[in-house]
């Protein structure tokens, strides 16, 4: 705030536009160019240090989804911006809402190219929602306070680049209060829109349900399981979903869809009508030619998202809040009669290993499923592990599972600890491979530094396992790259200033969990456990 008789800065006039915009969690590795800002920063303001730019992003992800608010990151320039933009894409893939401020040289001079000056425009390619660089410095607060808008609606990273000699410009009250001061979306589904889904649902004799990622909320979970119940049909849950969007304990929670068309076309046979709710139709990882469903079988989906509505090829799309017009579909369709459909088949755990048989990772998610609290969120990156995790370990509350939409390594570790932030009382786990793990593990000394009570439980299984199994399903007799077994994660966490252990036998691995599971909710401090398992010998998708 500018003291009397002074000018207010640019500076000021931000941190005011911060404040009124609840920005005040700031996720930064900053450098030269974000000095002029970060210096005496008001003490209400929290700096959250990572210590490469894909931490920075990653841990704003996290805390953005969690908190369900857009979150602050600020990056250094080219250097900055460039280091952070794989995990710019993985934020607008999951619909994480960020304002992203990156440093650039100073104006006066930039004509001339000085050093650390930046050609940032189009940097991040198409993954921001909205990128500006203000025409004068008196233009830059009202530009974040625009970027607070564009991310929430457009669900993803909003970018304002800012020179360095800006902070330090007298400002301009009239454009600082240039921004608008609400936007709204459309919520709610017309009627015309809920009753053509109920028609075709009640044409339908044998209906499903699929949930994705954009259902993830209380509302959500509480519409579609009301919609389920009252038709009695079995849920699925999208393809590698980055959340879950019902819960997977139901009895009418039907499993994981596969990736590819003619597993799809398995998995919806003999269903006539299948409507998507917050979930593409359909994601798919390997190409196969075909269709995605039997002929015959009606398509419709659900979603707040105009994109992931306008490429899916569905009979009927609506654009709208998926829990209310579940909500209100529900309301229009009859119960359905007769008796109740069984529970669906579960995946039984698996024995614990014998003497002297090696562990797998499906021993460590079944140890932590008979342990963790139904309200623990599991952030996972996994790939080799993870049809295994999505059979033991069910999301069983609201943002109960957290992954990465773009498929890119490197987020959970760092979007693990932003959601403990987010939320200091809720059980956090990360359940990562030892590869995957190395992609940010520098993200454990933000981790360790600011108290992050996560439990970030390591596959150590010495390889890239997902890697070696699609190599032999290409026809390799060895994959071209070599095995990592003698790494210790463990280590690199010790070296970081992060606790951890290395377990290599069932019963330790028991006696871990037991110690650390109860109270995890209360944990002050982060820990890696580094369990080491075999790699599975056979690849599933």
């Amino acid at each position: 705030m500018a003291t009397a008789g002074t000018a207010q800065t640019i500076k000021d006039a931000t941190f005011e536009v911060l404040r009124q915009y609840g920005l005040t969690t700031l996720f930064s590795n900053p450098g030269s160019t974000e000095v002029g800002f970060l210096a005496d920063l008001p003490a209400d303001i929290e700096f959250v240090l990572g210590l490469h730019e894909g931490s920075v992003v990653g841990m704003a992800t996290g805390y953005a989804l969690k908190s369900g608010r857009p979150a602050l990151v600020l990056l250094h320039t080219t250097a900055g911006y460039g280091n952070a933009v794989s995990a710019l894409a993985t934020a607008r893939a999951n619909r994480a809402p960020l304002v992203v401020i990156v440093g650039q040289q100073d104006r006066r001079h930039l004509a001339h190219e000085p050093f650390l000056a930046g050609r940032l425009d189009g940097l991040a390619g198409e993954y921001p929602v909205w990128q500006h660089t203000p025409a004068r410095a008196q233009d830059v607060p009202g530009a974040i306070a625009r970027a607070w808008h564009e991310a929430r609606n457009g669900r993803g990273p909003a970018v304002v680049v800012v020179p360095m000699d800006d902070w330090h410009a007298e400002a301009d009250p009239v454009a600082v209060l240039a921004a608008p001061a609400a936007l709204h979306g459309t919520r709610s589904a017309d009627g015309p829109a809920v009753d053509a889904l109920a028609q075709m649902l009640r044409g339908a004799t044998a209906p499903c349900l699929v949930a994705g990622a954009g259902n993830d909320s209380p509302e959500g979970w509480g519409s579609l399981t009301a919609l389920a119940e009252r038709l009695d049909c079995p849920v699925w849950q999208e393809s590698f979903g980055a959340r879950a969007g019902f819960p997977q304990d139901h009895r009418l929670f039907a499993g994981h869809l596969p990736s590819a068309r003619s597993g799809l076309r398995a998995a919806l046979d003999g269903h006539d009508a299948v409507l998507a709710v917050g979930a593409p139709v359909f994601r798919q990882y390997p190409y196969e030619q075909g269709t995605f469903v039997a002929p015959g079988t009606r398509l419709a989906v659900i979603t707040d998202d105009p994109e992931e509505a306008h490429r899916s090829p569905v009979e009927l799309a609506v654009l709208a809040d998926p829990a209310d017009t579940v909500r209100r579909l529900a309301v229009a369709l009859p119960a359905a009669t007769g008796t109740p459909r069984p529970p669906m088949r579960r995946l039984a755990p698996p024995a614990p290993p014998a003497d002297g048989e090696p562990l797998r990772a499906a021993h460590v998610l079944a140890a932590l499923a008979d342990r963790l609290a139904p309200d623990a969120a599991v952030v996972e990156e996994t790939p080799s592990s993870r049809p295994d995790l999505h059979a033991l370990l069910p999301a069983r509350a609201p943002f109960g599972f957290l992954s990465a939409a773009m498929g890119g390594l490197g987020f959970a570790m760092p979007a693990a600890i932003g959601v403990r932030m987010a939320d200091p009382g809720r059980p956090v786990v990360a359940v990562i491979g030892d590869g995957s793990s190395l992609y940010s593990v520098q993200a454990l000394w933000s981790a360790a530094y600011y108290g992050t009570g996560v439990l970030f439980v390591i596959l150590a299984n010495g390889r890239y396992a997902i890697m070696d199994r699609l190599s032999e399903r290409a026809g390799s007799a060895a994959p071209a790259w070599p095995a990592f077994g003698e790494l210790s994660v463990s280590a690199l966490a010790r070296g970081l200033g992060c606790p951890a252990e290395r377990v290599d036998s069932h019963a330790a691995l028991l006696s871990v969990l037991d110690k650390v599971l109860p109270d995890l909710a209360g944990w002050q401090k982060p820990l890696v456990l580094e369990v080491a398992v075999e790699a599975d010998p056979e690849f599933r998708a």
